[in-house]
């Protein structure tokens, strides 16, 4: 087996979804750090659908869990070959691969649901999957929908769906024309259009927190959100990082990156499954398991053996 590890972003947490990790020791250290890194209990605020419900909280609580769901392979012995994360869950392949320590990850995905979720109230916006369509087609209906208002596709998750970003009036358009092609629309429930331009105010707080951290050269590859390529350079990696909250998610073109690196499997750590559905078709092929708690780990562990 040649695993990539993927890490799921905002839209995966459930309540309750940090408890199952406090069973493992290597995750429970995960979780205590984070907790103290936020001032907030993450455990706790977990089980509180108010707190899940809002960007601030719900970015650090996703990425503590990420994490201690890679801590817990890590101490299993299984290994990887390269990384992805999904919006947020950049920020744990940045930790995976040993760029980023946690801490400083944890402070600044703090600062960035802030001014995220700030900029959604000063720009506001929102986001609405498509699916049953591909890149092209989605870009061609939001040319239409568009008009004079901010609308573009945001995240590029397989060839059958992706998700759009932009003004309400201009979703809601969207949403309309989808609607008379028989494609179906999911509005997502987000604080705000992520990956659009009209983020941009969360730009500057966000590059500024993580200028503060050191970056180190990745251990594995990265198979970076806003270009889709593999990465390890950390001056390179920081950049990246510092223009991902106004870019598209390419993440069709990151798992495509990943399987020509030789990866086989892709293993979900953390919250949810939704990259290990995306999988099937963003890698043909390909295995894709969730591992969202110490027993999926340990029983991978048994198969990697």
């Amino acid at each position: 087996m040649r695993a990539a590890i993927v890490f799921p972003g905002q839209g995966s947490q459930f309540v309750g979804m940090a408890d199952v990790w406090t069973t493992h020791d290597a995750a429970r250290a995960v979780l205590d750090d984070a907790t103290d890194a936020i001032g907030r209990d993450v455990v706790a605020g977990s089980r509180d659908e108010g707190a899940l419900a809002t960007t601030e909280f719900v970015q650090p609580a996703i990425l503590a869990c990420d994490v201690a769901a890679f801590r817990v392979l890590e101490a299993l012995g299984v290994g990887f070959v390269g990384a992805a994360g999904h919006s947020l869950g950049e920020f744990a392949a940045l930790v995976a691969a040993g760029v980023l320590e946690l801490t400083d990850a944890l402070r600044i995905v703090a600062i960035r649901g802030r001014a995220m979720q700030a900029a959604g109230e000063a720009r506001p916006g929102t986001m609405t999957a498509l699916l049953g369509v591909g890149n092209s087609d989605a870009a061609a209906l939001c040319d239409q929908a568009r008009g004079d208002d901010v609308l573009l596709v945001a995240n590029e998750n397989s060839p059958r769906q992706v998700v759009i970003s932009g003004s309400v009036a201009a979703i809601e358009r969207a949403e309309a024309l989808a609607a008379e092609r028989k494609l179906r629309a999911v509005r997502l429930n987000v604080a705000g259009a992520f990956h659009s331009p009209l983020m941009e105010p969360a730009v500057e707080p966000l590059s500024a927190a993580i200028s503060e951290a050191a970056f180190a050269p990745a251990r594995f590859p990265i198979a970076s959100n806003v270009t889709g390529t593999l990465v390890t350079d950390p001056a390179e990696l920081r950049a990246l990082a510092q223009r991902q909250v106004v870019s598209p998610v390419r993440w069709e073109a990151s798992v495509g990156a990943l399987r020509e690196l030789g990866a086989d499997t892709f293993v979900e750590a953390g919250p949810g499954d939704v990259l290990t559905k995306l999988a099937k078709r963003a890698a043909p092929g390909a295995r894709a398991v969730a591992v969202g708690s110490p027993e999926a780990a340990a029983a991978l562990a048994g198969q990697h053996a």
